[in-house]
């Protein structure tokens, strides 16, 4: 990833102008600097803030570069999802089909599904982990909160459609009891979190991906 200047959406005014502009500048010292161009990809990342103006300028700068891939970036900061999806759906409209589109911080299921739908293709974040190290399970119909004391004699597994090792042999009541007390509880319940937002991403390549039509 090349370096970039990263500011708040909720911020307004001149710093969110100044960020872009020092993210361009600084996309040429990166390319200037990458050693391994035939080993690496060197990704710019969009900026811009909420500002439709701003996020076109940086967007046609990285792609005049032409760079192996573009990361979207300086969102999920606060803002109002209306306004974040609208910046994504801009930026991987403007971003060419046949690179790499990586929405930076983002892992909510919801927000891949409709980021993908839009045209993303990548995505990182803390959400499933650290979800699972508050006891908290992701599941389809939302999250399971595995230390609530309803748990404690449910002999379900987390999630009955799901075939990760987690759900296969372990019970909500044992998870439960392991949560309040052991940090393999919270190993257990990042095991299924990932297995489950990768069945999502899967999902979304097989069914929606090869249909979806950017706005």
């Amino acid at each position: 990833m090349a370096l970039d200047d990263v500011v708040r959406t909720t911020i307004t005014g001149p710093r969110i102008e100044e960020a872009m502009y020092r993210t361009l500048r600084w996309i040429d010292r990166c390319i200037a600097a990458h050693k391994k161009p035939h080993e690496q990809n060197l990704f710019g990342i969009v900026q811009g803030g909420l500002d439709p103006v701003l996020r076109d300028i940086c967007v046609r700068g990285l792609v005049d570069r032409n760079l192996p891939g573009y990361a979207i970036g300086g969102l999920a900061g606060g803002e109002d999802k209306d306004s974040f999806w609208r910046v994504v759906a801009q930026c991987t409209a403007a971003l060419p089909e046949d690179k790499p589109r990586y929405v930076m911080g983002v892992g909510y299921p919801l927000d891949i599904v409709v980021c993908s739908a839009l045209g993303a293709d990548m995505y990182d974040c803390v959400y499933p982990t650290r979800t699972a190290r508050f006891g908290t399970a992701l599941v389809p119909e939302g999250v399971l909160k595995l230390k609530h004391q309803a748990m404690a004699g449910d002999t379900r597994p987390i999630d009955s459609t799901c075939e990760c090792m987690v759900c296969k042999n372990y019970t909500r009541a044992y998870i439960h009891c392991l949560v309040t007390k052991e940090a393999m509880g919270s190993q257990l319940l990042s095991y299924h979190n990932l297995f489950y937002m990768m069945k999502v991403r899967l999902q979304i390549s097989a069914e929606d991906v090869p249909k979806r039509r950017r706005p």
